[in-house]
C-alpha cells in the first residue's frame, strides 16, 4: 500500500471514517449542549452558569483521567477492532439517550451523559491510535497518522461549527438529538468494514482495577524514557493548543474587538493549520518517521507564537466587528496567518511523535503506552486552565502577553526534551543536510533487516557519509568512525548524541582499538545496526582503498548478516576532499546522492577483499 492511495484502502479508509465520525459527533453534542447550558438552561439549574460551564467541562475531561489506564489495558487485552464496535454500539446508546433528554430539556441527564460520552471517548482513543500498527505497515505508519490527525481536527472544526448552529435553532433539541443518534449509527456501520486485527500474542488478560492499572500504565511510560519524553511533548501541545482555544473567545472580545464570526475564524485557521501541518508531514518525512520534523514543529510555535503578539494591536475599535471588517484592518490577515502557522507547526510537531510511540512500543504494551499519553494529555489540559487563570487572573497579565510567555515556555520545553533525547536534535540536523546540500536517492534499503542486528559497509568519500546514511536508513545505526573526525569540534556532539563508536588504528591507541571492538560486540548483542567503513579513512582521490580486516574481526566475534552499500556522487562535494582538502569554496554546495544497498551476506561468507569487490561494484563508475 503506497502512501498517495492509503486513505481509499480498505484497510485504513473504515477506520479513517470511523475515528472522524467519532469525533464530528462528540463535538456537535458536547458543544451544543454548553451553548444550550449558557444561553437556554441558565433558569433551570440550580446553580450559577459560570459552575455549569466548569462543571461540564470538567464532566467531559474527568474520565481521561479515570479510565484511560482501563482502556489501555482493555485494548492490550482483545482484538482492538471488536472492542472499537462494542464501543461504537455504546455511543449510539448513549446518543439514544442524549436525544430523549434534549427533547425534554432534562439538562442534568445531560451533564450526566456528557460524563459517560468523556468515558466512551476515553476507552476509545488506546484502541484508535494502538490499532494503527496492525492495520498499516512502518512505511504507512508516519501516513496514516497524518490523515488521522487532520481527520480529527477538521472533523472537531466541523462538529464544534454544526454544533454552535444547532443550538442556535428554533427547534434545537429535536435537530441535536436526530443528528447525534444518525452520526452515531452512521460510525457503527464503518467500523463494522475494519479488518480484524486479532488479538495481540502474549497478551494480559483484562481485569477492571483503576487505580492499580493507572500506576502500572504510568510505570510502563517511565521504563522507555525515549517514549516518555515523547509523551510529554505530545502533552505540551495539547497544554498549548487547549491554551489557545480557551482564550480564543476573549480574545476577540477585548483584543480585537471581534464579533462570534471571527471567533469562529481564529477557530478555523488553528484548526486547518493543524490538517496542513500533518499533511504536510507526510509529504516531507517520505517512507519513515522522521523525527527531524519534531525540532521543526516546535521552532514554528515559538517563531509564530511571538509574531502572534506582535500581530495583535495595541487597541481595538469601540464596537465588535465581524469578519469582513476584521479582515479589512491591517492586523486581521496576520492574526489569522499566524494562528494558521501555529497549527501547521503543531502538525509537524505531534505526528511523528504519535507514529514514534506506536512503532517504538512493544506490541503487548502499545494501548497502555496510548493510555499512558491520553492521560497525560487531559492533566497538562488541566494544568493549561489553572496556567491561565494565574497569568491573567492573578498575575494581571494580557492575553497577548500570556501567548507571548507561552512561546517562550515552548523553546524552553523543547530545548530541555532535545537535551534529554539528542535523538530529535540530531535527526534535525541529518534531515537539513540530506535535503539542502544533498540529495539523497537510495535503493535496496529493504535488503537492510527490519531487526535483529546486522553490519553495514560502505565506501568512505566525505565527512557527512554518516549522517546522509542515518538520514536514508530507517532504523538507528551506530557507526564506527576515526577518532580523528569523531573529535571534531561541534560535530563530536551529535557524533555522541547518535552513540558513534571512535577508532583508531592499534598502533596509534591499543586502548582506543579495543574499545571500540568491545561496543561493537555490545551493539550488536543488544540487536542494533552497526555501520562501518572498511577502508578505515576518507578517499583523498575519489577511489576505493582497500578494505581492511577489522569487518572480519568483528564477523568473527559476533557472528550476523552484513549488508554492503555503496555512496554514489559525493567526490567533488564540500565535505570530501577533492582539491587537496576538505571544506574549499571549489567544491560543489549540492550534490545529488546515491545510496545503494545489496542483499546481506552470510557471516560465514564474509571477507574483507570480498566486500571491497561488492561495494566498488555497486559503486560502479559513479564516484
Amino acid at each position: 500500500m503506497s502512501n498517495r492511495n492509503i486513505i481509499s484502502s480498505r484497510r485504513f479508509l473504515p477506520f479513517f471514517l470511523t475515528q472522524a465520525l467519532g469525533a464530528f459527533n462528540d463535538n456537535v453534542f458536547k458543544n451544543s449542549l454548553m451553548l444550550l447550558l449558557a444561553f437556554t438552561a441558565a433558569s433551570a439549574l440550580p446553580w450559577s452558569t459560570d459552575l455549569t460551564m466548569n462543571l461540564a467541562a470538567g464532566l467531559f475531561i474527568l474520565p481521561f483521567l479515570l479510565f484511560s489506564a482501563t482502556a489501555g489495558a482493555l485494548a492490550d487485552s482483545m482484538c482492538k477492532t471488536r472492542l472499537i464496535r462494542l464501543l461504537k454500539l455504546t455511543e449510539i446508546v448513549l446518543m439514544l439517550g442524549a436525544a430523549l433528554a434534549f427533547y425534554f430539556q432534562q439538562y442534568l441527564l445531560l451533564l450526566g451523559l456528557l460524563f459517560l460520552m468523556g468515558s466512551q471517548s476515553a476507552f476509545f482513543g488506546p484502541a484508535k491510535y494502538a490499532i494503527l500498527p496492525q492495520l498499516l505497515s512502518d512505511k504507512a505508519l508516519l501516513s496514516g497518522n497524518a490523515w488521522v490527525e487532520m481527520g480529527t481536527f477538521v472533523a472537531i472544526l466541523l462538529g464544534t461549527i454544526v454544533g454552535g448552529l444547532l443550538a442556535g435553532n428554533a427547534h434545537a433539541p429535536l435537530w441535536i438529538g436526530a443528528l447525534v443518534v444518525f452520526f452515531a449509527v452512521l460510525g457503527y456501520l464503518s467500523s463494522r468494514a475494519i479488518p480484524e486485527v486479532g488479538q495481540v500474542q502474549q497478551a494480559e488478560p483484562f481485569t477492571f482495577a483503576p487505580v492499580k492499572q493507572t500506576l502500572q500504565t504510568i510505570k510502563i511510560s517511565y521504563a522507555n524514557r525515549t517514549l516518555y519524553l515523547a509523551i510529554m511533548a505530545i502533552s505540551w501541545f495539547w497544554f498549548l493548543g487547549a491554551s489557545y482555544l480557551t482564550q480564543f473567545p476573549n480574545f476577540t472580545k477585548t483584543m480585537l474587538a471581534g464579533d462570534n464570526t471571527v471567533v469562529t475564524a481564529l477557530l478555523v485557521a488553528f484548526s486547518v493549520g493543524v490538517g496542513l501541518g500533518s499533511m504536510l508531514c507526510e509529504r516531507l518525512s517520505g517512507n519513515q518517521v522522521e523525527l527531524g520534523l519534531v525540532p521543526l514543529g516546535s521552532i514554528g510555535l515559538t517563531v509564530f507564537g511571538c509574531s502572534l503578539y506582535f500581530s495583535t494591536p495595541e487597541s481595538a475599535p469601540a464596537q465588535l466587528q465581524a469578519i469582513g471588517a476584521f479582515l479589512q484592518t491591517s492586523y486581521g490577515w496576520w492574526i489569522l496567518l499566524d494562528l494558521t502557522l501555529i497549527g501547521v507547526s503543531g502538525g509537524l510537531f505531534i505526528v511523528p511523535l504519535y507514529a514514534l510511540l506506536q512503532k517504538r512500543a512493544q506490541p503487548s504494551q502499545r494501548a497502555r503506552m496510548i493510555a499512558a499519553n491520553n492521560i497525560f494529555n487531559a492533566l497538562f489540559m488541566v494544568v493549561s486552565a489553572i496556567a491561565g487563570i494565574v497569568f491573567l487572573a492573578v498575575l494581571g497579565l494580557t492575553i497577548p502577553q500570556y501567548f507571548l510567555i507561552l512561546a517562550i515556555m515552548n523553546a524552553v520545553v523543547a530545548l530541555y526534551v532535545y537535551s534529554q533525547v539528542p535523538e530529535f536534535a540530531l535527526r534535525f540536523v541529518i534531515y537539513l543536510l540530506s535535503h539542502t546540500l544533498y540529495r539523497v536517492q537510495s535503493l535496496g534499503l529493504d535488503n537492510i533487516p527490519e531487526q535483529g542486528a546486522a553490519v553495514l559497509v560502505a565506501n568512505h568519500v566525505s565527512y557527512v557519509d554518516a549522517m546522509l546514511i542515518a538520514g536514508a536508513v530507517r532504523r538507528p545505526v551506530r557507526f564506527v568512525m576515526e577518532k580523528a573526525i569523531y573529535d571534531m569540534p561541534v560535530a563530536n556532539w551529535l557524533f555522541r548524541a547518535a552513540r558513534t563508536i571512535p577508532i583508531c588504528s592499534k598502533q596509534k591507541n591499543e586502548q582506543v582499538y579495543d574499545a571500540a571492538f568491545a561496543a561493537i560486540r555490545r551493539e550488536l548483542a543488544d540487536g542494533n545496526l552497526v555501520c562501518i567503513f572498511p577502508e578505515g579513512r576518507l578517499t583523498k582521490t575519489g577511489d576505493i582503498d582497500s578494505f581492511r580486516p577489522g569487518i572480519e574481526r568483528i564477523i568473527a566475534e559476533y557472528p550476523v548478516p552484513v549488508v554492503p552499500m555503496a555512496l554514489q556522487g559525493l567526490w567533488g562535494s564540500f565535505f570530501s576532499h577533492y582539491g587537496k582538502g576538505a571544506f574549499k569554496v571549489k567544491s560543489r554546495w549540492w550534490s545529488k546522492v546515491s545510496l545503494i544497498a545489496e542483499t546481506p551476506i552470510a557471516a560465514t561468507a564474509v571477507s574483507a577483499a570480498d566486500l571491497e569487490l561488492r561495494v566498488r561494484a555497486l559503486r560502479g563508475e559513479h564516484r
